[in-house]
């Protein structure tokens, strides 16, 4: 039996009511859903909303037409500045905070390490009777003369000219504050003739400061670790300055030197270099260590070179700190650079601590920029410094009214 033919007009007027409810239904369960999902992604504050409403109404009285998506985007924008500065701030501030905190653990510990000198643990040798002082006497900074017992000639050089003598000398300690000092140990039997005879010398010109060391040419790198820690101990300096008994030093354009750098909390400063790594046995400067700087033939890392350099207080007290664990190589130098290499240390090479001898420092004096330090770099220091020393200072001399 065939299909009878529908009346599509007669199917709508007799289920037009059921579909007609069924189609709204749909479309409600659409919103409904629609609704739901909304709210579950987004819950709108009611006082945002407010507030963008009432925005929205007087930019439109101004006669202003905004696009809500464009509003939206540019309150984004402003919202996300707002936080990266914020974000700025406190990162600015975490890190005063911890630059503050470094400050004061070093001075903690400086502050531990003079302590150790009044219950008798310093590197310094303490005469019996001397008192010591109770707090560290702040200056500017300490320059320490390495010498060594068969110096005499080279101190008594120095002595007769850079160097200020007797109530100068400690007027210069006192009004600038700058202490200038041979730093020396004692021999392997203290007490010997070696040590009588510093002693007759340190009573006649009480200009040296004594180490609890053992002197001798190849224990350079723990002398100067020793003095570093004695001198934070006793002074309280911005900077503290090693410099060779066969130099010449113009303190005055050493204390000019130093003070543009006075703001800056850890700087090495000296004559940088990078010398190859002497592997060959039986030479000056040879390094037994030399596998550890790469292939043969390789160079140091940068350093200042041995005459004369000075590091400021954080080093130094950085120094007596690690002086147990800081690993000492065949040559001072190259330990000092060694042991700051790791560091967020500012390395500054400058040219006017390491002059050569005259005619090159005397023309730098008579052209009103005498050198802060003169030496002959093919002897390590001033050849024949004894001989020489008198005439250097006479023609490259910043003059005796400079400091």
């Amino acid at each position: 039996m065939g299909l009878m033919p529908v009346n599509r007009h007669h199917q709508r007027q007799a289920n037009g009511t059921p579909t007609k409810w069924l189609t709204l239904f749909c479309i409600s369960c659409f919103c409904f859903g629609a609704l739901v999902a909304n709210r579950i992604w987004s819950f709108p504050d009611p006082v945002k909303i407010n507030e963008k409403a009432s925005s929205m109404k007087a930019y439109q009285e101004s006669g202003l037409n905004l696009i809500t998506g464009c509003e939206q985007k540019n309150e984004d924008t402003v919202r996300t500045g707002d936080i990266l500065s914020q974000v700025s701030k406190t990162h600015d501030v975490i890190m005063t905070l911890d630059k503050t905190i470094s400050t004061l653990e070093m001075e903690l510990a400086a502050a531990r390490a003079a302590q150790e000198i009044k219950l008798g643990g310093s590197p310094e040798a303490i005469k019996p009777g001397v008192e010591q002082s109770k707090e560290r006497q702040k200056v500017f900074f300490v320059m320490g003369i390495i010498t060594a017992f068969s110096s005499r000639k080279r101190r008594d050089s120095i002595r007769e000219t850079w160097m200020p003598q007797g109530e100068k000398l400690l007027q210069l300690e006192k009004e600038k504050g700058i202490v200038i000092r041979f730093v020396i140990g004692h021999s392997a039997t203290p007490g010997g003739v070696l040590d009588r005879a510093i002693e007759a010398e340190e009573e006649q010109h009480q200009d040296f400061l004594r180490l609890n060391h053992i002197e001798g040419y190849h224990e350079l790198s723990s002398k100067t670790q020793i003095y570093f820690s004695t001198a934070v101990a006793k002074w309280d300096a911005d900077f503290y300055i090693k410099v060779d008994d066969d130099v010449h030093v113009n303190p005055g354009m050493m204390a000019s030197t130093l003070a543009r750098h006075r703001s800056k909390p850890r700087v090495y400063m000296g004559c940088m270099k990078s010398g190859p790594v002497l592997a060959q046995k039986g030479v000056k400067y040879h390094e037994p260590e030399y596998w550890k700087f790469g292939e043969e033939g390789n160079k140091y890392f940068r350093h200042a070179t041995g005459q004369l350099y000075a590091i400021s207080k954080d080093l130094a007290t950085y120094i007596s700190i690690n002086r147990p664990i800081l690993h000492r190589y065949a040559n001072e130098d190259v330990s000092l650079g060694s042991w700051f290499i790791g560091l967020d240390v500012e390395h500054i090479d400058d040219r006017s601590l390491c002059c050569g001898t005259p005619p090159d420092c005397e023309w730098k004096a008579q052209a009103g920029n005498p050198c802060a330090a003169s030496f002959d770099w093919s002897c390590s220091g001033i050849c024949k410094s004894v001989e020489r020393m008198k005439d250097i200072h006479e023609r490259c001399s910043e003059g005796d009214g400079a400091v």
